[in-house]
């Protein structure tokens, strides 16, 4: 089949090209592809649901693959069986109507879970329940070969692993896992498709909130909104706590007329509560007066309906982003960094003084700070601009593993990135992990150009 060009791009703009589209509907279908594939040394990329931004699903020739049609879902007490292509959504929508949750939270909730598998993905309830691999119980994987792995929590990595250093990051989605004693699922979680293809998970479910507190709460400043982060730290059962800048509010001022015109930060919050009428709820007032936020006008979510207009208000912000580069006809460059907590403050001014320096007028800054991960978003509207943003990325890049953190904490590098896996480990530690590649594909055929280049000369 010709591939229709929705399946050779991502939600960033980046595009690929490929000689044929498959899409098959089993395991058992897959498995012929995949054996013609090999007969013809013919790489396959595998493709989820377009909602990337680092070029992953979009192939450097050879075939596509798509697993739309692995379409299984199951809810069970404390779980869901999913197949790869299942939507985020719709396990959100099942589980709630069982009075479950599937807690990670990715912006985009038209992502495919085996997308979300690949990359680790998180998102903004990532304060409270952490990535993707916190909620994956078990995979079915099927290898280049051919075979199917079947595993569950607990079952150990066969074989000898290479060791690589960690970040003291909360997140972490570069490269792949490798730590002495893992469990073997995990080291298919964040591989970006490259070990194996993912046709089937069992996810962890939740007891579902009975009431959520949610706020939009504005500052004068960014000074004011830091404090506020770190104080607000250690609130009970709080489970966002994300960070927009002034520039993004200015953004979404096009859509939201009635955000304070004096507001220059804000942060979203999210709280579960034992009752509608908890102490907790009280306390909120407090900590807005004690931190100097814009208390009267700040919003706070009272119903169904506003805690839907704040979820919309979140989803906005990158929307706009995306309007305003396809608007300028670059592609957009944007950060997927994290740091330790402890160094959240000095890696947001860092940001601002290169951006302002750099580029201003040309960025926004929001997302997850309550995980030191905040989301750049250059915006470039000339070559020039792209060019100094590209260089200033790797710079900011370089800045972030100074201090501890990862390149790459929710999305994954895919080929736009690949680059900056050299910054995150030593040359030793990247051979070790193309060592693990050539033990699953060793004609390197799984998607390649994610994470690694080709090597020069192929194994025969």
């Amino acid at each position: 089949m010709a591939v229709p060009e929705t399946y050779l791009e991502d939600a960033s703009g980046y595009k690929g090209e490929a000689a044929e589209l498959f899409v098959p509907a089993s395991e058992e279908e897959l498995m012929a592809v995949l054996a013609k594939a090999r007969d013809a040394r013919m790489p396959v990329t595998i493709s989820g649901a377009g909602t990337g931004i680092v070029g992953g699903r979009c192939a450097e020739g050879g075939w596509v693959i798509s697993m739309e049609k692995f379409r299984r879902l199951e809810i069970g007490d404390g779980f869901a069986t999913a197949g790869a292509g299942v939507l985020l959504r719709e396990i959100q929508s099942a589980a709630a109507q069982k009075g479950q949750l599937y807690a990670p939270d990715p912006t985009e909730n038209s992502s495919a879970i085996g997308g979300n598998i690949a990359a680790n993905a998180s998102g903004s309830r990532s304060f409270r329940y952490g990535d993707t691999r916190r909620h994956v119980r078990a995979l079915r994987v099927l290898s280049m070969d051919g075979s199917v792995l079947e595993l569950r929590r607990g079952q150990p990595v066969p074989f000898d692993l290479p060791a690589v250093s960690m970040p003291a990051t909360t997140k972490h989605s570069a490269g792949y896992w490798l730590k002495p004693g893992m469990d073997y699922v995990d080291l298919f979680i964040g591989s970006e498709g490259t070990l194996g293809i993912v046709t089937e998970a069992e996810l962890q479910l939740l007891p579902a909130p009975k009431h959520l507190l949610t706020g939009v709460i504005f500052f004068s400043g960014d000074e004011a909104a830091l404090s506020a982060v770190e104080a607000w730290r250690p609130v009970e059962r709080l489970q966002m706590l994300e960070y927009i800048d002034a520039p993004s509010l200015e953004l979404l001022r096009s859509r939201f007329e009635d955000i304070p015109r004096e507001a220059r930060a804000a942060l979203l919050i999210e709280q579960e509560l034992e009752r509608e009428d908890s102490e907790d709820i009280d306390a909120w007032a407090d900590r807005l007066v004690e931190s100097g936020a814009l208390d009267e006008a700040s919003w706070f979510a009272a119903t169904a309906a506003d805690r839907e207009r704040f979820r919309k208000f979140r989803h906005a912000l990158p929307e706009l982003v995306n309007d305003t580069v396809r608007r300028n006809g670059y592609l957009k460059q944007n950060s997927d960094y994290a740091v330790p907590i402890a160094r959240n403050g000095e890696m947001l001014r860092i940001y601002r003084e290169r951006l302002e320096a750099e580029l201003p007028g040309r960025y926004v800054i929001f997302g997850h700070i309550g995980d030191a991960h905040v989301h750049i978003n250059i915006l470039p509207a000339s070559q020039e601009e792209f060019d100094r943003g590209k260089t200033l990325m790797v710079e900011l890049a370089r800045e972030a593993v100074r201090l501890g953190g990862t390149v790459g904490a929710e999305h994954g590098l895919g080929k736009r990135k690949r680059h900056l896996l050299e910054l995150q480990y030593t040359p030793a530690e990247l051979d070790g992990m193309r060592a693990v590649k050539q033990r699953f594909d060793p004609q390197w055929l799984l998607g390649r150009g994610n994470l690694f280049a080709a090597p020069a000369v192929l194994p025969s």
